[in-house]
């Protein structure tokens, strides 16, 4: 593993991350653990909005830290959630999830393990 810092630059958002209606700030993480997590603030990438698409992660570890704004997700089995800035979320591995709503200023911190993981579409 190597130590790394990484300093608030909102230039190095961009759109390439799992959803089109979301930016990724990319923490550095991934590349410090040699792949173990990553770590990225998201944020509504502007004029657009979620499409409530069903799906579900292989991964070990995801943890939602909303840092600015709302969200509103759903969770098969525990129906839907507003999460507001303060609010954390364990989604557990595997669990059927989408995203309804959020507001323009969203930003949220995610925690993944590992780096590198499935996502599964199921649609509408």
């Amino acid at each position: 593993m190597k130590f790394n810092i990484s300093h608030a630059d909102q230039s190095e958002f961009s759109y390439d991350g799992l959803r089109q209606y979301f930016e990724y700030r990319d923490l550095g993480i991934k590349e410090a653990t040699d792949g173990k997590a990553v770590m990225h603030v998201i944020r509504a990438r502007e004029g657009t909005n979620a499409t409530g698409e069903w799906h579900y992660h292989n991964l070990q570890l995801q943890i939602v830290y909303v840092l600015k704004g709302w969200a509103i997700f759903e969770y098969e089995g525990h129906g839907q959630h507003k999460i507001v800035a303060g609010s954390c979320v364990h989604q557990p591995p595997g669990i059927r999830h989408r995203e309804i709503a959020h507001s323009d200023d969203l930003e949220l911190l995610e925690i993944v393990l590992p780096g590198e993981f499935e996502t599964i579409s199921l649609g509408q």
